[in-house]
This record gives structure tokens, C-alpha cells and sequence, in this order.
């Protein structure tokens, strides 16, 4: 089964996009993905992403829903991550990225 992952994107690289790179933490791990799908993605904002790619923006709320199914399932444990605190992420204003 393939699932997107839900992530807060941290920063983001290059002008051209189609080949724009955002930093994104999944519940501490940082990775690189493709922002060729979200252009107007931007550092605060979460994303869904599969295999690199970012594929749309959501809520804040819809990202705590996904991560805490992601939880039940045992998705996470597989992966070895754990949520940063009992929603999944810390909110905007914790991290430093609220308006």
C-alpha cells in the first residue's frame, strides 16, 4: 500500500518551478522533496508527500488527523517515528512559524 505522508515544509530552494526543493520535517526527520506539484507552497504550510514529491497542501488540522491515523495503524512505530507530542505536531506557534 502506498500512503502520503503528511509534513510541515521548513524552507524552500530554487526560483523555476519545476524544479523547486523544500526541506519538510516528518515528526523530526528532515528530507528534501520535490515541490513541482504545490508551486506556491510555503515554509509553515503542510504538505502530503509521497515518494519525494509534494502533492497538495493541507490544513493544520487535516495534517493532526492523518498523522494520528498514521499512529493507529502502526505506521509510524514501523518507521520509527514518534509523534512530538500527543497530536503529531507541535502547532504553529510552538515552532516558531505562526503568522
Amino acid at each position: 500500500m502506498c500512503l502520503a505522508v503528511p509534513g510541515r515544509l521548513l524552507s524552500v530552494e530554487g526560483d523555476d518551478p519545476a524544479f523547486r526543493l523544500g526541506r519538510v520535517d516528518f515528526c523530526g526527520v528532515k528530507k528534501t522533496v520535490n515541490l513541482a506539484f504545490t508551486p506556491d507552497a510555503e515554509p509553515g504550510e503542510f504538505l502530503l508527500v509521497h515518494v519525494g514529491f509534494a502533492l497538495t497542501r493541507i490544513d493544520e488540522e487535516e495534517a493532526h488527523r492523518t498523522y494520528q491515523y498514521l499512529a493507529q495503524i502502526g505506521a509510524l512505530a514501523e518507521e520509527g517515528l514518534a509523534p512530538p507530542d500527543p497530536n503529531g505536531f507541535a502547532t504553529l506557534a510552538e515552532q516558531g512559524l505562526a503568522p
